[in-house]
């Protein structure tokens, strides 16, 4: 693994904030990636990594993928993401000593870096950072409470599908589908509910099995081994969990026409994309697809206040760019994956002349 002054010498983004907060032993990276369209903006995480090397890449990775999912949906925002790297799980006066010390971060740079729930923390979180500092996205102006992401990304998700069935399956519908969701958490159970309403036969794989069985019964679903995914056949593959389940050995298994989920870093590398092209299978890629909470944020501080107005605005916008990527693949012979980098850097493109 790179060493981290190596990673930072390297990048090529803006800047990589580290802060070491010793109660907690916990490292934060803040990783600045592009301010072309606004202020760098993205999710907190919260995990533990095998190294601060691993910490650094993966909000780098992270950071980047949001300036193309900003520039993806036109909103004015930069491209940025935080990683809270603790050492081990932590006991809830350890946890607050942690988001202290970041929410010091967060106002020292005084609105350079915008932040949301991610990955390992909650909406809570967010509220307490947002008792002292102004960089939080995602607090009601009406209610002064947190907005949860996770029914926003789904309704996104829910909508990509939506656009992927129908440019797969010559306008098909939904209904009578079978799409697997891989990781049924605060975006993959509403997803569920929102595909069985469409009238999908919805399979679920969790690595927590009494979730899975309890959500399946719920929706007149039914369960899969977790290490059955990938030799299921089904419709969709919606991933929804951890991110690289997308690689070479895993395309080869597959049998479903199209990977759409909300899940970040699907693709191993890019070369994935291609891998899924020659196979026939639909990519959706993730951070156009799973740009809704992101979006609902967005809309939310520019004064849409209604939770029916900013889901029905998630469905439209992101349902439009799923359709707009897969339209500009077919019409120039490219992956899903370079037709969507073409849209953002359009976008970037047009804010820099």
């Amino acid at each position: 693994m790179t060493e981290p002054f190596e990673l930072l010498r390297t990048w090529d983004g803006l800047a990589t904030v580290l802060r070491f907060e010793p109660h907690s032993g916990a490292w934060i990276v803040i990783a600045l990636h592009d301010r072309t369209l606004g202020s760098p903006t993205g999710g907190s995480r919260m995990k533990s990594y095998p190294s601060l090397s691993d910490a650094i890449v993966d909000a780098q990775r992270l950071a980047a993928g949001m300036t193309a999912k900003w520039a993806g949906i036109d909103r004015p925002y930069g491209g940025g993401k935080a990683v809270l790297m603790i050492p081990r799980p932590l006991d809830a006066a350890t946890r607050r000593s942690l988001l202290t010390g970041y929410r010091d971060v967060l106002r020292g740079l005084e609105g350079g870096f915008r932040t949301g729930p991610d990955m390992g923390t909650t909406p809570e979180d967010m509220a307490f950072l947002a008792q002292a500092c102004a960089s939080v996205m995602g607090i009601h102006p009406e209610t002064g409470k947190p907005l949860d992401p996770g029914p926003f990304t789904a309704q996104g998700v829910l909508a990509g599908i939506r656009a992927a069935v129908a440019h797969a399956f010559d306008g098909a519908t939904l209904s009578g589908r079978r799409i697997l969701i891989q990781g049924v958490g605060d975006v993959g159970e509403p997803l569920a509910r929102g595909l069985a309403e469409a009238g999908a036969t919805v399979l679920i794989s969790d690595l927590d099995p009494a979730r899975s069985e309890k959500l399946a019964q719920m929706i007149g679903g039914r369960t899969v081994d977790p290490e059955a995914v990938f030799t299921m056949e089904c419709d969709v593959y919606a991933p929804c969990a951890v991110g690289a389940t997308v690689d070479e050995a895993s395309v080869a298994e597959m049998r479903c026409a199209i990977v759409a989920g909300s899940a970040n870093n699907q693709l191993a590398t890019d070369r994935d994309a291609e891998r899924l092209a020659a196979r026939g299978i639909l990519y959706a890629p993730d951070w156009v697809i799973n740009a809704g909470g992101a979006l609902a944020y967005a809309d939310l501080r520019a004064g849409t206040t209604d939770t029916d107005q900013l889901l029905s605005d998630v469905d439209r916008t992101i349902g439009a760019a799923v359709e707009a990527v897969f339209h500009t693949a077919h019409e120039e012979g490219i992956t899903s994956l370079e037709a969507a980098r073409r849209r953002a850097e359009r976008r970037l493109s047009q804010a820099r002349k």
